[in-house]
């Protein structure tokens, strides 16, 4: 283990003190100079911890992570547009060789072989005198021509043809099909590696959708495993890193803040709430997805609760309509969720959080239950974690749950 120099824990205890003298601009100063040096340092409960800096960057807290203003999704709206421009020219080329084909008399060679051999021998015919019903509707140079006849009738049979043809290619109006939803993976990583390992891989072998990580403290090695998963899979991982830690470990960063920094980072038309003990076994994001078609569907997940007769207790639902969402694995649309004021920031524990969020959006909200290709491991979230903190902050949110509750 590596030890940290004197000078550099001087500068943590400096640092301290500057805090607790509610000057962060001297604390942040100090913070720079302590990275400088090649070690971070975070604030625990009773003091500071300082580790060796990582090779990836660090942020401070979540909170200082910036959010990048709106922009274009890579292939998204505006690469289809271009698809849409080159389909509206093959449309155009296609009625400018109906329109030159209805007009057999500008572009004789486009009769077949046969037909204009038999053209060109009628040209070629000796002139004769009209008789009887030939004169009808004839001018007086072609009245009673037999071999005009001919080419005129072959002319007509031609057009006829091609104006049959016209009706059968000509193209239908184009319309524009709606391009399908852009869809990422929010994932909090708070320790626990070979979990957070397990879950990216079968994401990516099993989905298409982005995946988007914010990493709380690198506990246990969690956001060096990170950095090789973005590192493995460069098109569709990407991280944020910061030094807080989670609250649930004695940090300051807590549930509710870091899923709303994850949902402002992505810029898709579907989040997805996914925590690192929830392993996919086939594609179970499409599904979800695919019930949000329906525009009165605000969210859909894997597993879902309804509140009792007496509003106090949850109980599982069957697949269709339900109250609660479980945090373990749903689909939001992202304006949904912006629109109902993102995470609850008072939820520091993710336990109820996911009920009270729920509660809160706007529209219906379905569970497919079992049939849904996936899994979980041990959830540590909920086993690892020290029953007390556990019981106190789970009380803690179901306070506000309760009181959602009461006023829906």
């Amino acid at each position: 283990m590596n030890e940290v120099p004197p000078h550099v824990t001087g500068l943590a205890e400096r640092r301290a003190e500057a805090r607790s003298n509610r000057d962060y601009a001297g604390a942040d100063a100090l913070r720079g100079e302590i990275e400088a040096e090649g070690w971070v340092v975070r604030d625990t409960g009773d003091g500071f911890e300082l580790t060796p800096r990582p090779s990836f960057d660090v942020w401070p807290t979540v909170g200082s992570v910036p959010v990048p203003g709106e922009r274009d999704r890579p292939g998204g709206r505006a690469g289809s547009a271009g698809t849409e421009s080159a389909g509206r020219d093959t449309a155009a080329m296609d009625a400018g060789r109906v329109a030159e084909a209805a007009d057999p008399a500008a572009r004789p060679e486009r009769l077949g072989d046969l037909d204009a051999g038999r053209v060109a021998e009628a040209e070629a015919a000796p002139k004769q005198k009209p008789e009887g019903a030939e004169l009808v509707g004839r001018s007086d140079e072609n009245e009673g021509d037999p071999a005009r006849m001919v080419f005129s009738q072959l002319l007509w049979d031609a057009s006829l043809s091609v104006s049959r043809l016209d009706e059968t290619i000509t193209p239908a109006e184009h319309k524009d099909s709606p391009a399908p939803p852009t869809v990422t993976v929010g994932l909090v990583v708070d320790g626990w590696p070979d979990d957070l390992r397990d879950c990216v891989r079968a994401l990516v072998a099993r989905t298409e959708a982005t995946i988007i990580c914010l990493d709380l403290g690198d506990v246990d090695g969690a956001g060096a495993v990170l950095e090789q998963l973005v590192e493995e899979f460069p098109h569709r991982v990407k991280a944020w890193h910061v030094a807080e830690t989670p609250h649930w470990r004695g940090g300051s960063a807590g549930w509710g803040e870091s899923r709303t920094k994850l949902l402002e980072l992505d810029t898709s038309d579907v989040h997805v709430v996914m925590e690192t003990s929830t392993i996919l076994d086939g594609d179970a994001i499409t599904p979800l997805v695919r019930e949000l078609a329906d525009d009165d569907v605000a969210a859909a997940g894997w597993q879902g609760v309804n509140p009792g007769a007496d509003g106090r207790d949850w109980h599982d639902a069957e697949p269709g309509e339900v109250r609660g969402l479980l945090g373990h694995l749903f689909a939001v649309r992202r304006d949904a969720a912006l629109a109902a004021g993102a995470f609850p920031e008072e939820a520091r524990y993710y336990r109820n959080a996911d009920l009270e969020f729920s509660l809160r959006l706007p529209g219906t909200l379905v569970a497919l239950g079992k049939d849904l290709p996936v899994h979980q491991e041990r959830h540590r979230g909920y086993h690892d974690v020290d029953p007390g903190y556990r019981d106190k902050e789970s009380r803690r949110t179901y306070d506000r749950v309760l009181k959602l509750l009461r006023d829906t």
